[in-house]
């Protein structure tokens, strides 16, 4: 959505003749997502452990904490890349999330199993969280390494 007002405003065709880096543009971009969904994220945590009476344990914490992190980056980068990918696509409100979609199913499913060795809390089922969380964390790395390295030429079309 971002991209839209962007673009019809001109407010990125003023950053690539300002001379911004595209990597920055993509960093600032990818931050600026990241703050959202954490924000999100911390109001739906903090209304779940209100509502179900949530007991976590300090490691299921700790998990769930870095979990949710690594997801959020991996989702921050992902949806980035690819809203750069569809802005000035025709019907880039569906194209979206249907290109979207098949690529952030690793992270829903790492989330998923991570978050739910957080909140089980017993010692060998929480240590089957971290596998997942390792998932996570290469899947932002890729989509991180990769969108600093493409985003330059997804901007210039």
């Amino acid at each position: 959505r971002s991209y839209a007002i962007e673009t019809s405003d001109g407010a990125l065709d003023a950053l690539r003749v300002a001379g911004v880096d595209s990597q920055g543009i993509f960093l600032g971009k990818s931050a600026a997502l990241f703050v959202q969904l954490i924000t999100l994220e911390l109001l739906l945590f903090v209304l779940a452990v209100v509502l179900y009476q949530v007991q976590l344990s300090l490691a299921g914490l700790v998990l769930l904490v870095t979990c949710v992190l690594c997801a959020t980056a991996g989702l921050a980068f992902v949806g980035t890349l690819y809203g750069g990918l569809t802005a000035g696509a025709r019907g880039r409100e569906t194209l979206l999330p249907l290109l979207l979609l098949p690529v952030v199913a690793p992270v829903v499913l790492s989330a998923t199993r991570a978050t739910e060795s957080a909140f089980l809390s017993g010692g060998a089922v929480l240590a089957d969280g971290w596998p997942w969380v390792g998932v996570l964390a290469v899947f932002a790395a890729l989509f991180g390494i990769g969108g600093l390295l493409s985003f330059g030429a997804l901007i210039e079309e």
